[in-house]
């Protein structure tokens, strides 16, 4: 019911602003006087009646085939057979109204009506539903254009979202699994050790827990998270393993993403021995625009290879936070990983560059596409104007042919603009700031 209501204002509304129109074409084009009272009542009240016929029943048309078109609701084929169906609609339209007014309210004859009727009766209100018809297809496709582009950077970013935390999810059972193994080793060697390991071990899960959301941490809280971890180790390795740490931290403000520094001395440790005699080295630094993790190179002898979830998880991360990418460099004698030092401003959701550069490609044929059907509208629109143009010059009288001459290269223009990306009034920088405050409202 509100929503039918709302159909019956907007009607309300056009045909107060179509009366407006044909009063000013009347008065300033053809020269005639405007009569003021009942009369003007008159024609008010028929104005009215006819534009609530034509626009709830053509704008009832436009849903359904929106509605079963779908996605191909814009191409030239269906577009020309919802103009025909607003023509023919508009036809049945007229006609009923002429005899609802000029045989039930004037009382005529059914025979003279149709005497009397004539196809010129016919050309204002054709004219006047085409016009309202692309006026209102323009603002719809602009419309779901908008659409479109707040749901599609609405993918972007949840899919980016989920796929960051379903990596940060990976952490927990990761890290726990690695924590148990050197456990166990423990409770075999020195069970004394397992007891202090385990203690020790709930405390530094907590920053595990604790880090679990965040996107970033400082490297302060990460060095700090690394140097208890790698406590936890030396209660196993004693002598086995050497850790070189920096002693001051150039860049306070700089982040990395959380449990980095864990998950690399974690694979350093898991495939590498360590032995008094052939010791383990570890060494973390600070430069200007990355953490370095190096280690060296003495792997295990397994038959089974490590999945590298620990190393691809840091590198999907930062990935998805920045387009600084993570950095691996081995040798025959050490394995280096170089850690982009990030902050807030430069940690920007990114996609893949397989993604970005697919995106390119279907943008390209989109806009070649578009440029495509602007041409095709633009030549029917010169036809069919041309026709029109003719069929009045012909027949005399009123200037009809200005009504869809108008209307119609109001939506030309706007075709056009939209084809090649020009948009004097609601440029890109408009579109990108309701984006982002519709994105910010989601």
């Amino acid at each position: 019911m509100t929503r039918v209501l709302k159909e019956i204002a907007k009607a309300f509304s056009i045909g107060i602003a179509v009366f407006i129109v044909l009063l000013a074409i009347q008065y300033f084009i053809v020269g005639s006087k405007i009569s003021w009272g009942k009369e003007l009542l008159i024609l008010f009240a028929y104005n009215q009646l006819y534009t609530l016929v034509y626009f709830l029943s053509i704008s009832y048309f436009i849903r359904y085939m929106a509605t079963y078109y779908r996605s191909q609701f814009f191409s030239i084929k269906n577009l020309g057979v919802i103009f025909l169906g607003v023509i023919l609609i508009t036809i049945i339209a007229t006609f009923s109204l002429h005899f609802f007014t000029q045989v039930v309210i004037n009382d005529s004859t059914v025979d003279l009506f149709l005497k009397n009727e004539h196809p010129k009766a016919y050309y204002i209100p054709l004219n006047i539903s085409i016009i309202v018809t692309a006026a209102f297809l323009y603002f719809y496709y602009y419309k779901l254009q908008q659409e479109q582009k707040i749901t599609e950077q609405q993918l972007i970013a949840g899919t980016a979202s989920a796929k960051f935390t379903a990596l940060k999810n990976q952490l927990d059972p990761h890290f726990l699994f690695n924590s148990l193994n050197v456990l166990t080793g423990l409770i075999e060697e020195n069970p004394p050790a397992a007891v202090q390991f385990t203690t020790a071990l709930s405390k530094v899960y907590r920053y595990v827990l604790e880090q679990k959301d965040k996107e970033l941490v400082t490297i302060a809280q990460e060095l700090d998270f690394a140097k208890r971890y790698l406590s936890l180790l030396k209660m196993r390795y004693e002598d086995s393993l050497e850790v070189q740490l920096p002693d001051t931290i150039k860049n306070p403000e700089a982040k990395v993403v959380p449990l980095s520094l864990q998950l690399l001395i974690e694979n350093a440790v898991k495939h590498n021995s360590a032995t008094p005699t052939n010791k383990l080295f570890i060494k973390i630094e600070e430069t200007e625009n990355h953490l370095v993790i190096t280690n060296s190179l003495n792997s295990k002898q397994t038959l089974k290879k490590g999945t590298g979830l620990g190393l691809q998880n840091i590198i999907q991360r930062f990935r998805l936070l920045s387009n600084r990418p993570v950095k691996v460099v081995k040798s025959d004698t050490y394995f280096t990983v170089y850690l982009p030092l990030l902050t807030k401003k430069i940690a920007v959701m990114n996609t893949s560059k397989e993604y970005i550069s697919s995106k390119k490609l279907a943008q390209a044929k989109a806009r070649v596409e578009a440029i495509k059907s602007f041409y095709i509208h633009l030549a029917v629109y010169i036809i069919v104007m041309g026709f029109l143009l003719i069929l009045n010059l012909i027949n005399g009288g009123f200037p009809w042919v200005i009504f869809p001459l108008v209307g119609w290269g109001f939506g030309v223009l706007g075709h056009a603009s939209e084809a090649f990306d020009y948009h004097p009034l609601f440029g890109k920088k408009w579109e990108e700031k309701k984006i982002n405050q519709y994105l910010n409202k989601k």
